[in-house]
Order: C-alpha cells, then sequence, then structure tokens
C-alpha cells in the first residue's frame, strides 16, 4: 500500500496517493514549524500504516527509516524560496525505476504543477555515486508480458509530465545515470553533472531500446548523428565527455560528500527565482501584444491564413 509522508521536519503525516490527484489540491501542514528551518519536506513513502513516524535531514542530506523512495523538499531559505527538489531514494535499487516509484513522481509532479509558488524544480539523487540505474529489471523480469507494455506507458507518461512542468527543471547527475535514468535527466530543461557522473542509453545490450523519450529526445539535444552512434553502441560518458557533446550544460569537479552537481543546480535555481508576479507578468504581456497590432507582418499572417498560403514576413 502506498502512502504519502507530509512533514514539517520533523513530524510526518501520512495520507494516500489517491487523494492527490485532486485539481490543484493544496497539502496543509500541521505541526509546530523550527525558526531556523530552511526547508519543508514531503516524504514519498512506501508501504507505512498510518502511525507510522519518519525524519528527512536535509535536500542535501539523507533520510532515514525504511520505505522512503522519494523525499520532496520544499525550500524555504529566503534566498531558495520556490525550488521544490525531487530527491530519489532506493539505495537497495540503485534508484531504478519500478512501479512505486513511478506512482510516487506522478504524485509529486501533478502537486508542483499546480503550485503557483513553486518557480523551479531540481531532480537528483539521494544515494551517493548513483543518479538513476534505469527500470527495476528484478522487478520487470517478473512481470507478464502483458504487463510490460502498460508500465513502459506509464513510465513514459510520467517523463512527459516531467518534460512539461511549467516551471524550470534541473537534472542533478551527481553519480551514475542509465537508461531510463537518463531519460528522465533528458526530460529536464537543463543537466548538471558532475565529473565522475556516468551516462548513457544503455538499453540495446539487453535486446531492447530506450522507451521513455530518449530516442527522440536524445538527438534533439546532441544531434542525430552522434544519438545513434549512443544509442547503437550503449556507451557510457562521463560528466566531460557529456559537457563537451552538449548533454549536460554544466560539469563539476565532484566534492568529498558526492553532492557537487545539485549545489551547481541549487545555484542556477537561485538566478531563476527572480521572477514577477501573475499579475505583473499578464500586463508585460499585454504591453508587448499592443506593440504587433499595428504591424504589416501581423494582417500578413491574417491574410495569408485565409488565403491559405504560407505568409511573407518583412519584419515590418
Amino acid at each position: 500500500m502506498a502512502a504519502l509522508i507530509v512533514a514539517p521536519r520533523p513530524r510526518v503525516l501520512c495520507r494516500s496517493v489517491a487523494g492527490l490527484f485532486t485539481r490543484c489540491s493544496a497539502l496543509r501542514y500541521s505541526g509546530a514549524r523550527r525558526g531556523s528551518a530552511a526547508f519543508k519536506s514531503r516524504a514519498v513513502k512506501v508501504g507505512v500504516p498510518p502511525a507510522a513516524k519518519c525524519y528527512s535531514e536535509s535536500a542535501s542530506g539523507s533520510a532515514t527509516g525504511p520505505g522512503l523512495e522519494l523525499l520532496v523538499h520544499y525550500l524555504e531559505a529566503s534566498e531558495s524560496a520556490g525550488i521544490v527538489v525531487f530527491g530519489i531514494n532506493r539505495p537497495q535499487s540503485k534508484n531504478a525505476i519500478s512501479k512505486n516509484l513511478v506512482e510516487m513522481m506522478t504524485a509529486a509532479i501533478e502537486e508542483v504543477k499546480c503550485d503557483k509558488n513553486v518557480r523551479a524544480v531540481i531532480l537528483r539523487s539521494e544515494v551517493p555515486g548513483i543518479f538513476c540505474a534505469g527500470a527495476d529489471l528484478k522487478e520487470r523480469a517478473k512481470m507478464q508480458p502483458s504487463e510490460v507494455g502498460p508500465f513502459v506507458s506509464k513510465a513514459r507518461r510520467l517523463i512527459n509530465e516531467l518534460g512539461n512542468l511549467p516551471m524550470p527543471t534541473i537534472a542533478a547527475l551527481d553519480g551514475t545515470a542509465l537508461g531510463g535514468g537518463l531519460e528522465m535527466a533528458l526530460a529536464c530543461d537543463i543537466r548538471v553533472a558532475a565529473t565522475s557522473a556516468k551516462m548513457g542509453l544503455v538499453e540495446t545490450k539487453l535486446a531492447i531500446i530506450p522507451g521513455a523519450g530518449g530516442t527522440q529526445r536524445l538527438p534533439r539535444i546532441v544531434g542525430v548523428s552522434l544519438a545513434k552512434e549512443l544509442i547503437f553502441s550503449g556507451r557510457l560518458l562521463d560528466g566531460t565527455e557529456a559537457k563537451v557533446v552538449r548533454l549536460v550544460s554544466h560539469v563539476v569537479e565532484q566534492n568529498e560528500a558526492g553532492d557537487a552537481a545539485y549545489h551547481r543546480a541549487l545555484s542556477l535555481a537561485k538566478e531563476f527565482i527572480p521572477q514577477v508576479d501573475l499579475k505583473t507578468g499578464l500586463a508585460i504581456e499585454e504591453a508587448c501584444y499592443a506593440q504587433v497590432i499595428p504591424t504589416k507582418d501581423r494582417i500578413e499572417g491574417l491574410n495569408a491564413f485565409k488565403e491559405k498560403r504560407l505568409p511573407r514576413y518583412t519584419g515590418e
């Protein structure tokens, strides 16, 4: 049975996943908040009875207690407010993508996409040395052939939802990202990697192909020819090599804590935070739209549509 842990540190509340799937639902927090706390934590946990308690340390720390598969941290420090961190935490399976993890991530994405206070999302691993090893092959081996297709489709929808989030998304690759793990990162707007990270679409070594968007997103990022080479060979790239081919936007030397890419991603997210509120943004949009109304190109576009021909714009 899946359950969602909603926690202002260190208390937790349990609530069914089904309760998340309401339109733009808002989770309520209870319990006293530490005055020095820099974040709230919503941690997704599998198989937890209603009375269970668990604790999470920080967005850059670790979690204790069995079954915490996804930690969702809402950062609250003044310079970080508006940043949400998704932390995958399946150390026993190298963060492999399971049915439960897909369900938990889908629930978390559903929650943040309706939250107007969320300005950036960082996807990272809570497990040192690994980002995500791809599909949970042990679980996959137990599936009936009729179950595999629907599961892959659900995973593909999850990754598409991640890619369609309205706020900037950053993947922090501090460890190995293989197969579906790299496909999740490819769906993010920006990828940051440590020099020690390894990444690749390795599915052809298992007599399958990337099934969650990799065949489409990788060539759009690195080019068709190189994407074919990487997919056909199943080759792994380190962080430095990935930067050379523009698979990642930034590469950083790994630190002793093993979270250098996360800290670089956090710095980037902080740069994205200063945005106008919706009312101001709509006013800016209105002012910009007003500038195109008197243009000849606008009239040409309307005439071309009416006459069912390609427009001939002149920049006037």
